[in-house]
């Protein structure tokens, strides 16, 4: 990519948005994206974000997938995520080795990967590869999803599973095509019911060898098949990143519907509720709370594309700290302009509330929280860690 040129995804999120704007009340109703949505998706290059290049792939930047991210997640929060998690399975994907990597993407980079993070199931080791049952829950884009990454836990006795340091046997990511895997209609939600994070069902599947990796090299940052500087990153440095970014959009999503509709409305008395100063200031407080975050969100980019370097032994706890709180300031941000809407600005049809919902929902993650990531950073600090007296 030339200097000054976008990225192809940020070049194509503004088209994204628009399309999952159009179709947001149908991912609410239908709970999962519409079709035009995830080929938007697709074809806005998210799914190849990451791609290696042998495999015609961008191989991108965190920052790019980051901000792009976001400029979707003004029209629908959904289908932010969706792009998201699009461009993280395809470098998750990355870390298998080359023989995975060239079955999966030998029609071309623009594959739709789901990853199912939490250990579940059972693996069995049989002869050259493994067998592969259970559920593993709450995998968004599942039903769009051309291959599935599912985690589960090796037994112990099979000598490809090492025990690792706190006595838990190893976890390993097997690759499944969409032909192998069923899906259980389990999405049932208050926010982001576009995002169709329904049920993975693997009933006895067979993976071979080839299509399997330990998590341990995803934590690492160890991609055998690939060097490149996205496939290197350790985990702890982008672990939250794909959730958070979708928020700032939705959170500026928000922000720009509660102005157009405040914009017309008037109170009681006849007064522009837009001239008030309580609303100028309820709607500058959210809106730099909304930068703030943003700051913080891309400064953790940053950091995993090495243009920005933190303290030393800092860095494994700072950056999932700051996407906690970013995502802290997010939830305030919304829920003060919900809140200043009054009860005109709970109808179902209005697009605050949705965005007030999904950002509620979305920033229950588990990776976001911040009594985990804070207490984490404060351990480091002050443990006297190396780089503690350079806290900034």
């Amino acid at each position: 990519m030339a200097a000054g040129d976008k990225s192809t995804v940020v070049a194509g999120a503004p088209m994204v948005a628009e399309i999952a704007a159009r179709h947001a009340d149908e991912a609410e109703s239908a709970r999962r994206l519409s079709p035009q949505v995830v080929e938007a998706v697709r074809e806005a290059g998210f799914a190849r974000h990451f791609v290696p290049r042998a495999h015609g792939g961008e191989a991108g930047g965190f920052a790019e997938v980051t901000s792009a991210v976001g400029l979707v997640g003004k029209g629908c929060t959904s289908a932010a995520w969706a792009a998201s998690l699009a461009a993280y399975g395809g470098r998750n994907a990355a870390f298998l080795p080359g023989e995975a990597q060239a079955e999966i993407w030998a029609d071309g980079p623009d594959v739709l990967l789901a990853s199912a993070l939490v250990p579940s199931g059972k693996a069995e080791p049989v002869a050259g590869g493994w067998r592969l049952s259970g559920e593993w829950k709450y995998i968004s884009g599942v039903h769009f999803a051309d291959w599935a990454l599912a985690c589960a836990p090796v037994p112990a006795e099979h000598p490809e599973a090492p025990v690792n340091p706190d006595g838990r046997p190893e976890v390993r990511f097997f690759a499944v095509p969409k032909a192998d895997f069923a899906i259980v209609d389990s999405w049932f939600t208050v926010g982001m019911r576009g995002t169709g994070s329904d049920t993975l069902l693997l009933s006895d599947v067979f993976v071979p060898e080839h299509r399997t990796l330990r998590r341990s090299a995803v934590h690492a940052g160890w991609a055998p098949a690939s060097g490149t500087d996205c496939h290197i990153v350790p985990m702890h440095a982008v672990n939250a990143l794909p959730f958070a970014a979708p928020l700032v959009g939705a959170a500026r999503g928000a922000l720009r519907a509660w102005i157009a509709r405040t914009g017309s409305r008037v109170d009681r008395r006849g007064q522009a509720v837009g001239e008030k100063p309580s609303t100028q200031i309820a709607l500058a407080r959210s809106a730099a709370e909304v930068d703030a975050a943003e700051l913080l969100i891309l400064r953790t980019a940053a950091v995993a594309d090495g243009t920005e370097c933190p303290p030393e032994g800092e860095a494994a706890v700072r950056g999932a700290r700051d996407l906690s709180l970013a995502v802290e300031l997010l939830v305030s941000a919304v829920d003060r302009v919900f809140r200043a809407g009054g009860t005109s600005g709970q109808s179902s049809s209005d697009p605050v509330q949705r965005f007030w919902r999904d950002v509620n929902s979305a920033a229950s993650h588990v990776a976001l929280s911040f009594e985990t990531t804070g207490a984490a950073y404060g351990a480091w600090a002050l443990g006297g860690g190396e780089g503690a007296g350079t806290v900034r």
